[in-house]
């Protein structure tokens, strides 16, 4: 993905993050792959665990935004691990092929609970917490993501 015009945010959800006790690697790791990818990101967030605050993130993240958004954390089976809980509350259609690709790269992405869709002109994935499953499961859907933006927004494509 070499197009400079394609936007992308990054959301980490942790409380740990958020409270200040712990390092935002994955968050890092997020931007670092987005931006070798050719990606402009814009904006990288922190918030607390729990699907009311992930769903007030992501709607302040993606209102009046085109581009992509990617969470990284709260995917897993943990009580407080309820991102696509959240993230459900503000998609206005889901995209259930992209999470696919993605939970199918490793056999640790099968224990992701992450889901991916479209708010207005923003295509928002969840990925896992941990620096190396949001990278692979990112890597999963990269080549297609330029086609889906231009699509979601509007803009001439090859098909």
């Amino acid at each position: 993905m070499n197009d400079s015009a394609l936007l992308a945010k990054v959301l980490t959800v942790s409380d740990g993050v958020a409270g200040g006790t712990r390092e935002d690697k994955a968050g890092a790791a997020l931007v670092a792959q987005l931006s070798k990818a050719g990606l402009d990101v814009v904006e990288h967030r922190v918030t607390e665990d729990g699907a009311t605050a992930v769903a007030v993130a992501l709607t302040d993240l993606a209102d009046e935004f085109c581009g992509l958004i990617v969470t990284t954390g709260g995917t897993g089976f943990a009580p407080r691990d309820q991102t696509p809980e959240g993230t459900r509350l503000v998609l206005e259609r889901e995209a259930p092929g992209l999470a696919e690709a993605m939970h199918l790269v490793s056999p640790l992405g099968r224990l992701s609970r992450g889901i991916a869709g479209i708010r207005g002109q923003a295509i928002i994935c969840n990925t896992p917490g941990s620096p190396n499953g949001c990278v692979e499961q990112l890597g999963a859907i990269l080549d297609v993501l330029p086609h889906a933006l231009r699509l979601l927004s509007d803009a001439p494509t090859s098909h």
